[in-house]
């Protein structure tokens, strides 16, 4: 896909068994390429470790990230773009 290509939404059930560092590189790959104003929802369950993944999301990628809902287990986790242009660019291939 190419580089340029942004996104007005994403809403994802992100493959969290695949491990961190392949789900890190997925993540690292799509969230910045979201338009601005725009909004990535990431469907986690709890104990798969969506509060960690949030604090990652926040930390790592410098995008604000808030539990949008939660309910029977999982939560809805609603990311924001804002990190620095300079650490936008994707980690993956175009």
């Amino acid at each position: 896909m190419p580089a340029d290509i942004r996104f007005a939404a994403i809403w994802s059930n992100p493959p969290i068994r695949v491990g961190k560092a392949a789900l890190h590189e997925l993540l690292c790959c799509w969230l910045p390429r979201l338009e601005a104003g725009a909004t990535a929802y990431l469907v986690v369950q709890k104990n798969l470790g969506s509060d960690s993944l949030q604090r990652w999301i926040e930390q790592e990628l410098g995008m604000p990230c808030a539990r949008h809902a939660t309910s029977r287990g999982f939560r809805v986790l609603a990311v924001r773009p804002g990190m620095d242009p300079d650490r936008a660019t994707p980690a993956c291939d175009p």
